[in-house]
């Protein structure tokens, strides 16, 4: 997306969408980009309460996920349960190479040994072809789920791909919802949840990369053992929020 808006205007109205409601703040997203806004989602419990409040509210927001071919069976049930639930289709997004064909020019289990580069072409690059037809990126980052996060604000030009020059409007609806919020959004309204999550899974996503998390661990401290790593590139990577 070229540079519409100039940052002071961004953070003025990223103000103003802070006191509004999360229907408010997507209703102000359709009506100004329509399906050049579109949601991003790894069937997260937040990511799954923007789905209901949108299209219980008329927004028919695009959805789009990556599938890296290293996802839980029970995150890819889920997205046929979501689809059923709200009559949608969800794009799938896949990297460019095939899990052999990595590992035959990288090595095998890449992600046990390089985590960045392997979410950098497994999750990253394609999300990068996404986010070039898009105006507006939905997420549903909160700044509870770790310190990473906890900066964030509702309305963010984030610039995605530096090397193209390009930027896109971030927003990010649930980013001052607690764990305890979305959880009860989700019972309230009988939404579908990853099997996962009953096992002690707070943050799922590749599975060699995700583990149960332990009592008085944050939400993202199941993921990549091991690593100083807590974000898989996409949220972070991709040059700086401005």
């Amino acid at each position: 997306m070229p540079l519409r808006f100039d940052r002071e205007e961004i953070r003025r109205k990223s103000e103003e969408l802070e006191s509004a409601s999360l229907v408010d703040v997507l209703a102000w997203t359709w009506e100004k980009f329509g399906t050049r806004a579109a949601i991003g989602t790894s069937f997260q419990g937040a990511g799954l309460v923007v789905m209901h409040q949108a299209f219980t509210h008329g927004l028919q927001f695009p959805v789009f996920t990556i599938d890296t071919g290293l996802l839980f069976p029970e995150t890819l049930r889920l997205k046929d349960q979501v689809e059923a639930r709200f009559g949608i289709n969800i794009e799938s997004l896949h990297p460019e190479q095939s899990l052999d064909e990595q590992a035959a020019e990288l090595g095998p289990e890449l992600w046990a040994n390089k985590p960045d580069l392997c979410c950098s072409l497994r999750k990253v690059v394609p999300l990068q072809k996404k986010l070039s037809t898009l105006d507006v990126w939905i997420t549903g980052v909160r700044r509870q789920q770790n310190e990473t996060r906890e900066n964030t604000r509702i309305l963010e030009l984030y610039h995605f791909d530096v090397l193209r020059d390009l930027y896109i409007l971030k927003l990010n609806p649930l980013a001052a919802w607690s764990r305890e919020a979305v959880q009860s959004h989700l019972k309230t309204h009988g939404l579908p949840v990853n099997e996962l999550v009953a096992q002690g899974y707070r943050s799922i996503g590749c599975q060699p990369c995700t583990r149960p998390v332990g009592s008085g661990e944050n939400e993202r401290a199941g993921r990549w053992t091991g690593f100083d790593k807590s974000e898989c590139g996409i949220h972070t990577f991709l040059g700086s929020n401005i």
